[in-house]
């Protein structure tokens, strides 16, 4: 199988939040790797070494081979939580990968063609991207880096679906075996931008506006006026 990154991990024997507290305070990681045929098991991870891969796509799209003392284990990224203040990580899941076995796995979807296509070259349309990843099964020795999707003739006002993605052997996208073949990306004309007001058009608006503005206390009083009792004329007694 292809190994995407190697990263060196310790065991862990204190468990809670307290003690994940203490690691994080020393540049630390929590960790779990579950799955396979053996037991979860906590271990720790540098942060530091972490912070300088996990912007990289092909991370959560590799197995990792981590290394704890003298042992291995081939693992895939499950989950990455990260802090919700600061740039830091607070914890990783990892799932272990067996040769035999078939793992599910988030691949990137890489476009290409888009500004030769005739939608977008010669008639003025926008790319939209409805989704960036999509979710794959396979076993691990057909993983690939990412899936991509060649938008070379695509026409105006035209879309492309899960099933138009070239697949490798041995991988399937859960979806489609679902029945659904959801828009990946589309090319439509973009949408027109209201025109400025001229300054014409800007002062006429202020003046009815003001009209207006004057005219609604002077109706106010008007009905007032209507609505208010006549007065008897002559008060006296006879």
């Amino acid at each position: 199988m292809r190994i995407g990154f190697e990263i060196q991990a310790d065991s862990r024997d204190d468990q809670g939040k307290g003690a994940s507290r203490r690691l994080r305070r020393r540049g630390k990681i929590p960790a779990i790797i579950y799955g396979g045929k053996l037991a979860p098991r906590q271990i720790v991870l540098d942060h530091q070494n972490l912070m300088t891969m996990i912007d990289n796509e092909k991370l959560y799209s590799s197995i990792l081979r981590i290394k704890v003392g003298s042992e291995s284990q081939e693992a895939i990224i499950k989950d990455v939580q990260m802090h919700p203040a600061k740039n830091a990580i607070v914890h990783i899941d990892l799932q272990r990968v067996q040769a035999d076995e078939k793992i599910r796995i988030h691949l990137p979807i890489h476009f290409h063609g888009a500004a030769a296509s005739p939608g977008v070259k010669t008639e003025g349309g926008v790319v939209s991207h409805r989704i960036s990843d999509i979710e794959v099964v396979c076993l691990p020795k057909d993983l690939p880096e990412f899936l991509e999707l060649d938008l070379s003739q695509m026409k105006l006002n035209e879309t492309k679906f899960l099933a138009d993605i070239p697949l490798p052997a041995g991988v399937v996208i859960p979806q489609l075996q679902q029945g659904r073949n959801i828009a990946v990306v589309s090319v439509h004309a973009p949408r027109a931008a209201e025109p400025e007001p001229t300054a014409e058009a800007a002062a006429t608006e202020g003046a009815v506006a003001g009209a207006a503005a004057t005219a609604a206390p002077a109706a106010g009083e008007a009905a007032k006026a209507e609505a208010a009792p006549a007065k008897k004329e002559g008060g006296g007694k006879k």
